[in-house]
């Protein structure tokens, strides 16, 4: 019977490094997402407030969208749903021109006075659910 020889390299004699930095890249870029991802809780959902004014700016972009609503009282910061979303419910980028007059029901930010979550919102008569 023949035997085969099997050489392990000691622990001492491994890259310790080489196996901790993915590990730690990953942990990090994780964290970060969680942090940027913020949850809704923020949100008063028991203080709906139903908002209409003109689109002053807007951005399109990720984690989510905004608009900034000039409403008869002040200018509010709509908070919007991600843009794949935003797409898939048939709100286009183009509807949130500055000019444009939009309705948005939501619920405000239980710390920022000027912030509201958009539930739903309605431009050039057309009403599309966000959540």
């Amino acid at each position: 019977m023949r035997q085969l020889a099997c050489r392990v390299a000691p622990l001492a004699s491994l890259n310790r490094g080489s196996a901790v930095k993915p590990i730690a890249i990953v942990t990090l870029l994780l964290a970060t997402q969680a942090l940027a991802h913020h949850g809704w809780s923020e949100y008063d959902t028991g203080q709906p407030l139903q908002l209409v004014g003109t689109i002053e700016a807007s951005g399109y972009e990720h984690p989510h969208g905004f608009a900034r609503l000039k409403t008869a009282d002040k200018t509010w910061t709509v908070v919007l749903a991600p843009p794949t979303r935003m797409e898939n419910r048939g709100l286009t980028k183009d509807m949130l021109a500055p000019g444009n007059r939009a309705s948005v029901h939501g619920y405000p930010n239980r710390n920022k006075p000027d912030e509201l979550r958009a539930e739903r919102i309605t431009v050039n008569e057309k009403t599309m659910e966000l959540r």
